[in-house]
């Protein structure tokens, strides 16, 4: 992987820390107590300064109480792992209301395919 890719990556992966993290709700002073970091290491790996390495992703989802997947799909680049976190937010709606997100994306898809 090169390292812009490698960049991008890891600024995805942190910004889905930082969503999480926010939905929960934590801070990152409570993030870092839980993971016996200083809030300047959320911080960094928020910002995607630094990439958690698989081992620190596992306890910062533990931490947020996700699994792992959710912290990646949403970094993913592939259509089919976007598919897959599409359908983790639908799944709460009631079939009426997916029916109406999915005529909104067909609408949108159509547009943007121009």
């Amino acid at each position: 992987m090169d390292k812009d890719r490698e960049t991008a990556l890891a600024v995805k992966v942190g910004k889905a820390i930082a969503d999480r993290r926010k939905a929960v709700p934590m801070t990152q002073e409570e993030l870092g107590t839980t993971l016996n970091l200083g809030i300047e290491a959320i911080s960094r790996m928020e910002r995607g300064a630094i990439m958690p390495s698989i081992p620190r992703l596992v306890e910062v989802a533990e931490a947020l109480g996700c699994p792992v997947q959710d912290l990646l799909l949403i970094s993913s680049d592939r259509s089919t792992d976007h598919a897959i976190a599409l359908a983790q937010k639908l799944n709460p709606l009631s079939a009426q209301d997916r029916e109406m997100i999915l005529e909104i994306v067909d609408r949108l898809v159509n547009r943007l395919k121009v």
